[in-house]
């Protein structure tokens, strides 16, 4: 075999194949170095311990393997994980189980899509057992509906429908006492200024109409317009949102990471805005399921993870977001990946 690193499986010979299977798969579900006595007992392939230690040697020098100690079994590298999961890796099915317990925690009736997203998020920890996160890209549609609903005390649900369909909720804080007359004044004002256009564009038009009282409303509805426009300025709408889920599971698996610190900096690193404007990045740039593994991706390479991510669409087709789970590096992709795609396909009926 070639000291280069093999690029696709079919450059490994079948027994070199079958030997880094079973090391992957044991690795996978122990997370301990792999040895040849122990490769030699379990494989049914009939090779000596002396045989399989030559073939893992040719295996470690393709870069596919490595040895944590001089005389200790082999563990697979980063990019060995990675030929294994794009050639090798038998996805297994989902659960009717699984299978309904996403499609619960995925239904969005009655609730806006950040709720939503944040109960599928919650579902996917669950099922894996690791961290999961949503991301949603800074995404203005045009908008087809505005109303004001009255929730008392000084606070008002303001329900934005757009184009598409998609229904986003916010809470705005209102004068005291604000009568319905001026709600449903305020919502209609809205509606005729936006509809097919986004906030952004509208914007600059509605504040100066309502600054030079060319606006046909009352001073509660102007009120209630003005504070709309500065809380969607400065909030989710503009921003994006990342929902992060079961860090405790990311965190209780010392054995697997081998360093707290690192994944508690991953934490970090993921409430920063910086790395939510990557994650969009990667989000916008992906063609269906990607699987990361350790240094594929800079953020989670440090800390010993890998994530698996599947964008979501609207009913354009245009991608909106993406979920994923994050794990160590030896998580169950075989289960994983299908869950993840799954719960992706799911969201398209949350957003639209």
């Amino acid at each position: 075999m070639s000291a280069d690193k093999p690029s696709t499986v079919t450059e490994l010979s079948d027994r070199s194949r079958e030997v880094f299977r079973l090391i992957v798969e044991t690795y996978v579900e122990t997370g301990e170095a792999v040895g040849s006595r122990t490769l030699s007992r379990i494989s049914g392939l009939d090779l000596s311990p002396a045989t399989i230690r030559n073939v893992m040697a040719d295996l470690q020098d393709a870069g596919l393997l490595y040895s944590p100690h001089t005389s200790a079994g082999r563990l697979p590298t980063d990019a060995g994980l990675k030929l294994f999961v794009n050639g090798i890796l038998e996805l297994g099915g989902l659960t009717s189980e699984d299978r309904e317990d996403i499609e619960a925690m995925c239904a969005g009736a009655g609730r806006s899509v950040e709720e939503a997203l944040a109960e599928a998020t919650s579902a996917l920890s669950g099922l894996s057992q690791c961290a999961s996160i949503v991301l949603a890209p800074k995404h203005e549609a045009p908008l087809k509906h505005i109303e004001f609903v009255s929730l008392g005390n000084g606070r008002a649900l303001v329900v934005m429908v757009s184009e598409a369909g998609i229904v986003e909720n916010r809470i705005i804080e209102t004068p005291l006492g604000v009568p319905t007359a001026s709600l449903v004044e305020a919502g209609n004002y809205l509606t005729q200024r936006l509809t097919g256009r986004t906030i952004a564009e509208a914007r600059a038009e509605i504040l100066s109409e309502i600054e030079d009282h060319r606006a046909q409303l009352d001073s509660l509805a102007s009120d209630l317009v003005e504070r709309g426009m500065a809380h969607w300025s400065g909030g989710t709408l503009q921003q994006g949102y990342l929902i992060v889920r079961g860090q405790a599971n990311l965190l209780g698996n010392i054995k697997a990471l081998d360093d707290l610190e690192k994944v508690r900096d991953l934490f970090q690193a993921l409430e920063a805005q910086e790395t939510l404007e990557r994650l969009l990045e990667l989000t916008q740039a992906a063609d269906g399921m990607q699987v990361f593994i350790g240094a594929d991706n800079a953020l989670f390479g440090h800390a010993g993870c890998s994530l698996v991510v599947a964008p979501f669409a609207d009913s354009g087709e245009h991608i909106v977001g993406a979920i994923g789970v994050i794990g160590p590096t030896r998580m169950n992709y075989a289960r994983i990946v299908p869950m993840v795609d799954y719960t992706s396909k799911l969201l398209r009926r949350v957003v639209g």
